[in-house]
């Protein structure tokens, strides 16, 4: 049997719920894109730890981690279980600590879209804001034989994530952000693994378009999970000035 892809996808505002877009529709193609998991593994932008947790509840809560949003997006729950001997065994590959933590919305976002009858255990592993895409990348390689099992391991965060220029007037604001995915993606193509884990000093506007890391940190755990095949981009398109783009390995 092949191994499942390892993903990585921008989830965006909470606001891809309930506004259509590019994005939104590539999200709800997901289960077409990939087979049907036997679990998932989120790494999301959204959960940062001082060393790597892994959630092992049971039934984990959804935690609407937002606010200003229209009330209609506090009523959404994504009530898919957990997985706790998934988790264990990601303690033992990876040596994340298991803790009972929910699904923040970088999680149930992207997966009420790609499978909304969250019938598929779900878990979530944390990043390390204060470390490099390289310790993350290693990560992802302790859970790469996850994948022969069936397990997605799926990286939540955002390709592009300059709030303040998505909110600003800046007309080079699109362009530059462009720049930075358009050398991302030919680089996810080419397998250009040094290149991708120096990202920010070789990337054209790698800091206009990443002011801190923790959004691009995810898809480096995707991409070291994966490294066994070969990357591919699976969606570009932009919300404002921001790509939202998603590639896969497999």
């Amino acid at each position: 049997m092949s191994p499942m892809p390892a993903l990585f996808v921008s989830h965006g505002s909470p606001m891809i719920l309930v506004e259509p877009s590019p994005a939104r529709d590539f999200l709800t193609r997901l289960a077409d894109i990939v087979p049907r998991p036997r679990a998932i593994v989120v790494i999301s932008a959204h959960w940062t730890t001082p060393a790597p947790q892994v959630s092992n509840s049971a039934h984990p809560r959804t935690i609407h981690d937002f606010r200003g949003f229209p009330p209609e997006l506090y009523d959404l729950r994504y009530d898919a279980p957990g997985d706790p001997e998934l988790a264990a065994t990601i303690a033992r590959m990876s040596g994340a600590e298991p803790v009972e933590h929910g699904l923040d919305h970088g999680a149930w976002v992207p997966l009420l879209l790609g499978w909304p009858q969250a019938d598929i255990p779900v878990l979530q592993l944390s990043i390390q804001a204060g470390e490099d895409p390289t310790h993350h990348y290693l990560l992802g390689r302790k859970l790469a034989g996850l994948r022969h099992d069936g397990v997605l391991i799926l990286g939540s965060g955002a390709l592009t994530h300059n709030l303040r220029a998505y909110f600003g007037d800046d007309p080079l604001a699109t362009a530059r952000n462009v720049a930075f995915a358009d050398w991302m993606a030919a680089k996810v193509a080419k397998d250009s693994t040094e290149d991708l884990l120096a990202y920010r000093p070789r990337a054209p506007e790698a800091a206009f378009a990443h002011p801190t890391d923790e959004h691009l940190l995810p898809l480096f755990v995707a991409m070291g999970a994966g490294d066994d095949g070969h990357g591919r981009v699976v969606h570009r398109s932009q919300d404002g000035c921001l790509a939202m783009d998603a590639y896969a390995w497999e």
